[in-house]
Parts: C-alpha cells; sequence; structure tokens
C-alpha cells in the first residue's frame, strides 16, 4: 500500500532520455541519492497539461539546484512523448523540455501510485515527492480539471529538506519550529 513515509513503489518505464531512440528506460533507482519529483498527468495533447508541464520546466533549474530531479508520467505510449515534444508549441506541441518524460503504457507504475482511473485508463494528477532514500514523502492528487502549484511542490520540497517542523504557510528561508 502506498503511503508517506514508507518506501516508493519501483519503477521500469520507457523514456523520452534518449529522444532519438527511446530505447532508455527510466528506473526509480536512477534517482538515488536524489530527491525526486514524480507526477503523473493524464494524457498528451490535451488542454491542461501542457500548462503544468511547461511550468515545471520553466522552473526546472529552482528544482535542480534544491537537488531534485523530475519526471513527468502519462499512460502514452514514447512515441506520443515524442510527437508531443518534437511538435512547437504553436501547433498543439510542447516544444523541448528539460526533463524526462516516462510512457506508463502497462498502467503498473500509476497502478502502483493510486492515481489510474481503471474505467478510463489514464492518470489522475498525482504529484510525489522521494528522498534520495527512495522513502515518500509526499504525495497530492488532482482531479483532471485542475492544474498543480508549481511554487508549493517547490515550498514543500524545500520544508522536507529542511528535517524539521515546519508550520502552515511556512516558506524557504524560514526556520523550522522549535520545540
Amino acid at each position: 500500500m502506498l503511503q508517506v513515509g514508507k518506501r516508493a513503489p519501483d519503477f521500469d518505464m520507457p523514456s523520452t532520455k534518449d529522444m532519438k531512440t527511446l530505447k532508455e528506460n527510466v528506473r526509480l533507482s536512477d534517482y538515488k541519492g536524489k530527491y525526486l519529483i514524480l507526477f503523473f498527468y493524464p494524457l498528451d495533447f490535451t488542454f491542461v497539461c501542457p500548462t503544468e508541464l511547461k511550468a515545471f520546466d520553466t522552473r526546472y533549474d529552482e528544482f535542480k539546484k534544491a537537488g531534485a530531479e523530475v519526471v513527468a508520467v502519462s499512460t502514452d505510449s514514447v512515441f506520443s512523448h515524442r510527437a508531443w515534444i518534437s511538435t512547437g508549441e504553436d501547433k498543439g506541441g510542447l516544444g523541448s523540455l528539460r526533463y524526462v518524460l516516462a510512457s506508463d503504457i502497462t498502467k503498473d507504475v500509476s497502478r502502483d501510485y493510486g492515481v489510474l482511473m481503471e474505467d478510463q485508463g489514464i492518470a489522475l494528477r498525482g504529484l510525489f515527492i522521494i528522498d534520495p532514500e527512495g522513502i515518500l514523502q509526499y504525495q497530492v492528487v488532482h482531479s483532471l480539471n485542475i492544474g498543480r502549484s508549481v511554487d508549493e511542490s517547490l515550498r514543500v520540497l524545500e520544508a522536507i529538506k529542511t528535517g524539521g517542523l515546519c508550520a502552515a504557510d511556512w516558506k524557504p528561508g524560514q526556520k523550522p519550529l522549535a520545540v
């Protein structure tokens, strides 16, 4: 059962790591020693999804500076991912991304992370922060219509990294609570 504070479910998925061949998988073990922002989205070539993927790309350097990598996952094929990335934004595509898109074509990973809508075969908008030891530290799931806040994702990442007690509306640079 997926639970914060427990080991994150392992994964091994086709990805866009090598855009030319699409033969390089992405695995949880690839991120050992780093924080991982793993987020699921419903489908390529849709409406809310590109706003999220581009927002995470725009702030990618901040995630890297915080010691985190970003991987986005949908149940689309890597071929669809490549087409979406290779298509310009003016034509309904993403354009370039600095992080990896993974293909959960089997739907196993979406199921393991509790975001698969079985009746539709697509993932809800789930975001998970996994620490350098592979422990799930944060999870949030949105309905299909609501995009995620990159600001909140960065804030929570920084709060987790303090190792302390962070009050409501804690912001990076503030001290954790003293007890």
